[in-house]
């Protein structure tokens, strides 16, 4: 038996979660997973906000702040 499809479900499980993320990001819901582990990695010495504070922030980057605008 061949050892070419051991990679296979993991590689697969890969592109899932790729996808799963791409297709988030298309439709603006923020991976907070990835802010987390970014936080932990990168500034271990502050605190992530929590998913609510997260949420409210990404949404208020995304489409500003009251001004109405639509595009």
């Amino acid at each position: 038996m061949s050892d070419a499809g051991v990679g296979l479900p993991r590689s697969g499980s890969y592109l899932g979660r790729a996808l799963a993320q791409s297709l988030r990001l298309m439709v603006g819901v923020p991976d907070y997973d990835t802010y987390v582990y970014h936080m932990k990695t990168r500034h271990p010495d502050r605190a992530p906000m929590s998913y609510e504070a997260f949420f409210r922030e990404r949404q208020q980057a995304r489409y500003g702040g009251g001004s109405g605008r639509c595009c």
